[in-house]
């Protein structure tokens, strides 16, 4: 059975920030995943190799969500993959979702959720993995961080590429063994909260828009959204409305948080 992580917001009165449709994470609660991105394309061997499998167990059962090398020994996610889990195994270099390269095995001790990390308004959805080092290799390897600066780029107008084994349709049930990708047009955050609102987009937010059904969805919460070979987006939230809809994909926007990420972990650009 496929679940969503439904979040609800209960607001007393009809203002800016009350959401149109309620988010959810593309967060796969099952213990094997189904589908891929909606109506992506096939990826070929090598072509992301900063794509990390990830598949969490807890005392509650397994999902599956996807992350980003940053370094030799850090991953990053989303922090909804790895609230209430108790360890997570890694999978590197697939591009067949069953043949990695390797594999990790590594306990939540190694996780270092964002500490203000808020499920009810998707607030703050990032996560660092510590892992074992690893050697890089053509299809193992990390992915740039943004540099830090005094401002950055809001992106919008730029197609930037989202990669994972999540959902291909909305009722999909086949297992897809291959990983997929999809370029997204990155909107203004002022165009999505049209559909979230305010409360649940804002400025750690970035937004795409998803014509012609092609969109993140279900088990490819944590993964990459990359422009031009640097990490620009964690995927967190779609629409419950479903991942056909033509309403945006949200991620967390890396920029937002390069100071937590080098604090916690000493990477940076």
């Amino acid at each position: 059975m496929k679940v969503f992580a439904v979040l609800l917001l209960a607001v007393a009165t009809a203002s800016a920030g009350v959401l149109p449709k309620a988010p959810v994470h593309p967060r796969d609660r099952t213990a094997s995943i189904q589908g891929r991105i909606t109506n992506g394309k096939e990826a070929v061997a090598e072509q992301f190799p900063y794509q990390v499998g990830l598949s969490f167990s807890s005392s509650q059962g397994g999902w599956w969500c996807g992350g980003s090398i940053i370094a030799a020994n850090w991953v990053v996610t989303a922090a909804h993959c790895t609230d209430g889990a108790t360890s997570v195994t890694a999978s590197y270099g697939a591009t067949v979702r069953t043949n990695p390269k390797f594999t990790q095995t590594i306990s939540s001790s190694d996780f270092i959720q964002h500490e203000s990390y808020l499920s009810l308004t998707v607030r703050n959805d990032i996560s660092l993995i510590k892992t074992p080092t690893i050697s890089f290799s053509a299809a193992v390897n990390k992915i740039a961080l943004p540099a830090i600066a005094s401002s950055y780029s809001t992106y919008v107008g730029q197609t930037a590429v989202a990669s994972g084994w999540g959902l291909v349709s909305d009722s999909a049930t086949s297992v897809a063994p291959n990983l997929q990708y999809v370029d997204l047009t990155v909107i203004s955050n002022t165009v999505c909260q049209q559909t979230f609102g305010s409360l649940i987009v804002t400025s750690r937010v970035i937004c795409v828009a998803t014509p012609n059904a092609q969109s993140t969805c279900q088990g490819d919460s944590g993964g990459p959204l990359a422009l031009d070979s640097t990490l620009i987006g964690i995927t967190s939230f779609g629409s419950a409305d479903g991942c056909e809809s033509g309403a945006p994909a949200a991620f967390t926007r890396v920029t937002y948080y390069l100071d937590w990420i080098k604090e916690n972990s000493g990477v940076s650009a």
